[in-house]
């Protein structure tokens, strides 16, 4: 069954959902047109979802409820793998992943798991992030090195994008376990300009983000460093080219920006739709900074068409390095 649904589409959150001068409801904004995907759950989506269900995995694509799932469970036959469990030691204002205490301890079997399905979905290149995981001493970063090293075991062609929490509360040398394990992509999400953190990011530190991925460039340069955020919180043009400033600073070769969605009226409100126009207006803005690779449409997500990202960021490194 195939038909034509917008995304997003639900009220603004509790504290904004009444006119306190009139006691009634807002209207609810009209969903734009370019926010409309195909909902379709096809054969290749139904085997995804049964190799998931397998082998109790949880993806990023079920639990922050992309909107791009169909397209890549159903078209493409890609999932963004999700470690550590399905609950959030962090309760950010945008994300529709459960907040809570997790079970103690993560799943052993996890990192085998995540190998099987990509080999069994013969992924050319995978995408592993998880929770923020607070009560680890290391923030789950060994965790994520073992499932590396599991994926490289078994399927050694296949690169690998992670996208990780900010190890904020963590040991120090977190962060040398994940990138010691060698990503071919380590992406860390600022999400959004500093100014909203205390709403939208509040338990993590923009600062610290970026000297997080900072470091991952200074411990392995080889290493692609990503990260990205959404537009229609609330932010201007001016703090969102502020923002891309400092990810140049902090050495970072790929952007992407998307639409905030609001998952329920719970979380933060959608400011307003940003129009593809100005989606392509950040591109090239975002090129002209230096990045190698940039991805800003409605539609974008750290994950959505990866694997032909990837190869046009390595392509794009390997131009500048024959110029320079």
């Amino acid at each position: 069954m195939t038909n034509l649904v917008q995304i997003g589409d639900h009220r603004r959150s509790s504290d904004s959902r009444t006119d306190e001068s009139s006691g009634a409801r807002p209207k609810r904004q009209r969903r734009p047109e370019w926010l409309r995907i195909r909902l379709a759950t096809p054969e290749k989506y139904r085997q995804v979802q049964s190799l998931v269900n397998r082998l109790n995995l949880h993806t990023v694509c079920q639990e922050a409820r992309c909107p791009n799932i169909y397209e890549c469970w159903g078209e493409h036959g890609t999932a963004t793998f999700m470690i550590l469990g399905d609950v959030c030691t962090r309760r950010c204002g945008f994300c529709a992943v459960t907040s809570g205490r997790p079970p103690a301890g993560p799943d052993p079997d996890e990192p085998a798991h995540v190998a099987e399905a990509v080999a069994a979905m013969d992924l050319r290149h995978a995408v592993i992030t998880s929770v923020d995981r607070d009560d680890l001493a290391d923030g789950g970063a060994e965790h994520f090195a073992q499932t590396i090293r599991a994926v490289r075991h078994r399927s050694p062609s296949t690169t690998i994008e992670i996208l990780t929490p900010d190890f904020l509360k963590c040991a120090p040398d977190a962060l040398e376990t994940v990138v010691a394990a060698r990503p071919d992509v380590f992406n860390h999400n600022l999400e959004t300009v500093p100014g909203l953190y205390p709403t939208v990011r509040p338990g993590a530190r923009y600062f610290h983000s970026l000297r997080l991925l900072q470091r991952v460039k200074e411990i392995d340069p080889s290493i692609f460093t990503k990260s990205g955020i959404m537009v229609g919180l609330g932010e201007d043009r001016q703090s969102v080219a502020q923002v891309m400033d400092d990810m140049r600073a902090a050495d970072v070769d790929f952007l992407t920006i998307g639409q905030y969605l609001q998952p329920t009226p719970k979380h933060h409100a959608v400011d307003r739709f940003v129009t593809p126009e100005e989606f392509a207006g950040y591109e090239k803005t975002a090129f002209g900074k230096g990045f190698l690779m940039v991805s800003a449409t409605p539609l974008t997500r750290s994950s959505y068409h990866a694997g032909d990202d990837f190869a046009r960021l390595r392509a794009n490194r390997e131009a500048k390095l024959a110029n320079a």
